[in-house]
């Protein structure tokens, strides 16, 4: 089985723990700025670095979330002739308390340990030393949608925890472009690969061209990094 297989579930289950706990915070950051997140807050780490060309763009939204009419409408973000799309100044500003207010829910959340063997913060330095090689060896082997996503934004300072929520986070784009690129490989729309069941053999044959193409960004570790590193994902808090 692909390395990228088995990292996959690890790591959706970290990330999606982590954003869930994180909401308390966010909502806070909404409450305080009466503006409504949007794209901003699930590409955060992107947008804060560059403007968003079309063609990532539609990528990231191939999945849905694509009427950015309330983020027009809000002032929050931009688009110019060409489709790329930016945060205003605004934008920018409601979107870097996002992260950070993710950063701080992460913080809160990662440090939860329910017994003496778990890393919980102890944890966070190596993986954001792994992220970072990930990241960097992603730029090669991905899509529109990581190159997008990475390098990402990461203010001076930032704690642990923001640097590996915020790496994470681009992190799953390069699988997301994967997944995309397979099920167009395989001449599906994303309607008849939703249409199809779990256990059919094209959408099976779909996951096993995924897990390949995620594949190589791993290389970039040894074996023993990335068992390192599953085994970091595993011992966070789900």
């Amino acid at each position: 089985m692909h390395y990228a297989a088995l990292v996959r579930p690890a790591l959706d289950r970290v990330y999606s723990a982590m954003r869930a706990a994180a909401r308390e915070h966010t909502g806070r950051v909404v409450e305080q700025t009466g503006l409504r997140p949007g794209l901003n807050i699930s590409f955060y780490f992107g947008l804060l670095a560059r403007p968003m060309p079309a063609a990532a763009f539609a990528a990231v939204t191939a999945y849905g979330a694509g009427d950015m009419s309330d983020e027009l409408a809000q002032g929050i973000m931009a688009v110019d002739e060409q489709g790329t799309w930016s945060l205003t100044g605004k934008g920018r500003e409601f979107t870097l308390a996002l992260q950070q207010a993710v950063a701080d829910g992460a913080q809160e959340h990662w440090g939860r340990t329910t017994i003496a063997t778990m890393p919980g913060l102890a944890a966070l330095p190596r993986l954001a030393e792994l992220l970072a090689v990930l990241l960097e060896a992603g730029r090669a082997s991905g899509g529109p949608a990581f190159a997008a996503a990475a390098p990402v934004f990461e203010p001076a300072g930032a704690s642990y925890a923001l640097r590996v929520s915020t790496r994470m986070g681009a992190l799953r784009h390069h699988r997301g472009d994967a997944h995309r690129a397979a099920w167009a490989a395989a001449g599906l729309t994303l309607e008849q690969l939703r249409a199809l069941p779990a256990d059919d053999p094209v959408r099976v044959a779909v996951e096993e061209d995924t897990n390949r193409r995620d594949a190589p960004v791993y290389d970039a570790l040894t074996e023993a990094q990335r068992w390192e590193f599953l085994a970091l994902l595993a011992a966070l808090p789900g």
